[in-house]
């Protein structure tokens, strides 16, 4: 799990970028990929387009620095998906938060996945069009008592920023099934908390889904559960319950990558274990410093034979990879190795 920020004003200037030879940020995310070169790679925060022009641009980018995926996945995400209506209520149309999942052009920073086994793409399930509303419990935001959205909006909001996915792949002994998604920041929101509540029941959704508490019934088969919650369990600005109820559900198991880097860059006002960090904020009064928000837990059936957080300690050649500077997230790459039953 990688989330690589391609982050641009506009649509298709990160496509430009890349076929111009101008992306460092796309350069630098290839060259890390490459190091710890996964079978199976999510990554999040990359342009959707139709025929997914920019994914296959980014795979030639990753097959120069020495990895190969012939296989892509990725569907329209919800961002920048025009609902057609006043969503927070500001007076004003079609602004970046009117939007399904907040975005300035349809496919912004979305989801997709570069496999070098083959997906089952007639099983594969995409729940990002289920309404925030409908499900079980939801912790709509509100105003003084009264609901924050409008009926109007409820009709149409969905839950997904981003997208929810349940896509398999065949990986020559059995299919793979790899629950993913990437929610909305736990922030940016006013006293109503939206973003906050938003967040948390993106999550919620996967542990309802797997307790069979959705009209969506999970496949009998074993699975990975990866994604950007954008939620710590014990740190940050979020609703950490959410998460902690998910690394803590009894089809899952939680491997708890961790690297030495994190360790070396803790936070002294942070309480939770900082070699599960994932991602390297500064810590002050507008952000929260590293926390862990990817996350990667296979299903109980699965043998794990080891996992980490690729954030290499000081004085190592490979910390130059994740060296501060041009083009490089702030989120370090996840990795579990596991064994098909």
């Amino acid at each position: 799990m990688y989330t690589v920020d391609f982050e641009r004003k506009g649509p298709g200037l990160f496509l430009r970028d890349m076929r111009a030879g101008k992306a460092q940020d796309a350069r630098r995310a290839a060259a890390v990929i490459a190091h710890v070169n996964p079978d199976v790679l999510v990554l999040a925060g990359i342009d959707y387009d139709h025929g997914l022009a920019t994914l296959g641009v980014f795979a030639d980018e990753l097959s120069r620095a020495g990895v190969d995926y012939p296989h892509h996945f990725a569907q329209r995400p919800n961002t920048g998906m025009p609902t057609g209506l006043d969503v927070n209520g500001d007076g004003y149309f079609g602004d970046a938060v009117d939007a399904q999942g907040y975005g300035r052009y349809s496919g912004e920073k979305g989801l997709a996945i570069l496999s070098r086994y083959p997906f089952l793409r007639d099983e594969a399930r995409d729940f990002s069009e289920y309404l925030w509303r409908d499900l079980p419990d939801a912790n709509l935001p509100e105003v003084d008592g009264n609901p924050y959205y409008s009926d109007e909006v409820l009709a149409v909001l969905r839950l997904s920023t981003t997208a929810h996915w349940d896509v398999p792949i065949e990986t020559g002994n059995g299919p793979l099934h790899l629950l993913t998604y990437y929610a909305t920041p736990p922030v940016f929101d006013g006293p109503e908390d939206r973003n906050g509540k938003r967040n948390a029941d993106e999550t919620r959704f996967w542990t309802k889904y797997l307790n069979g508490e959705l009209s969506e019934q999970p496949a009998n088969a074993p699975f990975a559960l990866i994604g950007n919650a954008n939620l710590d369990p014990h740190d940050g600005d979020g609703k950490g319950a959410a998460i902690a109820e998910l690394l803590a559900h009894p089809s899952l198991q939680d491997p708890k990558p961790a690297s030495v880097g994190g360790v070396e860059a803790a936070n002294a006002s942070h309480s939770g274990d900082p070699a599960l960090d994932t991602a390297a904020w500064p810590e002050n009064d507008k952000l929260p410093g590293n926390l862990r928000v990817e996350h990667v837990l296979p299903s109980r059936d699965l043998k794990v034979l080891d996992a980490g957080v690729f954030w290499p300690e000081t004085g190592t050649e490979e910390v130059s990879l994740i060296a501060e500077g041009e083009g490089i997230t702030r989120h370090r790459l996840v990795w579990v190795d596991i064994e098909m039953p």
